[in-house]
């Protein structure tokens, strides 16, 4: 086990936590890509989600001040057989603790595998190609580059708040979001569009939970209908109290209604949402290997990727094997 410097320390994070935590993680989003992109929505979503325990999952490293300099938890919401490793460090003052905290998640990992029920795991970890100190160390520890996501981001300026017909035989409405049939058929589509992705499958009550908390922006979620049925699918989530850029978390749609302007369709009409609510930007991340290249779509819209992220693989085998 790689140690800190005289002084430092870990300890598991709380929720009281929030704050210093975005402090660190906007430091490291500033030196990678310019510019903040994560909110205090999204830390909590990360310390509370499924199969993580904050007493038992996640790591904070101070300094010798007491400054929360490091943070490290994993992210299997699912309970599949594939975790992601994230760890973020203070840029250049807190890089002794990036080594220390990949370990002990790591360690950790082998742990969740039995505790998941899988005797390989495969774990990920993502870094910005300029991230030269945490690739190095990923690297060290036996992750292998897997592929890319780009991070894509458009401005809603003069974007009209009415959005343009979809195509002929379309109809493009808002999700009925208190229908539990409808939630299930829109549900449904996610899961069917993505099968041949790397998407990881999540069942409806799960799903369902997930959805239930208060804040989702519902009316920002949309369902693409041909002959009466759901083909297509929009889900956003709320940019959170430090962001208010509509975020399309997923855009889905079935095989057999591809490359006829269903996602485009979509799009537009949550662009037109975002753009009626004041919001300044819209976003998404994309799978740049998605074999649907749903990048050109994207691309096609309006929209530039603001960064790319480099993503790496390994395995573990679970304890006792």
């Amino acid at each position: 086990m790689t140690e800190l410097p005289l002084g430092w320390t870990t300890r598991r994070p709380t929720l009281d936590d929030v704050p210093a935590i975005l402090e660190l993680v906007h430091a490291s989003d500033i030196a990678a890509v310019g510019e903040p992109d994560f909110t205090s929505d999204e830390v909590r979503e990360e310390l509370t989600t499924p199969n993580t325990d904050m007493s038992r999952d996640c790591w904070l490293a101070l300094d010798d001040a007491g400054k929360v300099v490091g943070w490290a938890y994993p992210g299997n919401s699912t309970g599949g057989t594939r975790d992601f490793a994230n760890v973020y460090f203070w840029p250049g003052s807190g890089l002794p603790a990036l080594k220390p905290l990949l370990e002990l998640l790591m360690a950790r990992m082998v742990e969740r595998a039995a505790e998941l029920g899988h005797q390989t795991y495969e774990v990920r970890s993502g870094a910005i190609p300029g991230e030269t100190e945490l690739i190095e160390t990923l690297t060290e520890a036996g992750f292998v580059f897997l592929k890319q996501f780009a991070r894509m981001q458009m401005s809603l300026d003069g974007v009209s708040p009415v959005a343009p017909e979809p195509p002929a035989g379309i109809t493009v409405r808002p999700v009925r979001h208190d229908d539990e049939d409808e939630l299930r058929a829109f549900h449904a589509v996610i899961e069917e569009a993505f099968v041949d992705s790397d998407h990881r499958a999540m069942p409806f009550d799960g799903w369902r939970e997930q959805i239930s908390k208060p804040g989702t922006p519902f009316d920002e979620w949309f369902v693409a209908e041909a002959d009466g049925r759901i083909v297509g699918s929009l889900q956003s989530t709320d940019g959170g109290g430090d962001s208010d850029e509509g975020w399309v978390k997923h855009l889905a749609v079935l095989r057999t209604q591809r490359k006829q302007g269903v996602g485009e369709a979509l799009l537009r009409r949550a662009f037109a949402a975002y753009a009626a609510k004041g919001r300044p930007k819209a976003g998404l991340g994309v799978d740049l290997a998605n074999p649907t290249d749903a990048a050109s779509l994207y691309f096609k819209v309006g929209m530039e990727a603001l960064y790319r992220a480099n993503i790496y693989r390994t395995t573990v085998e679970a304890t006792g094997a």
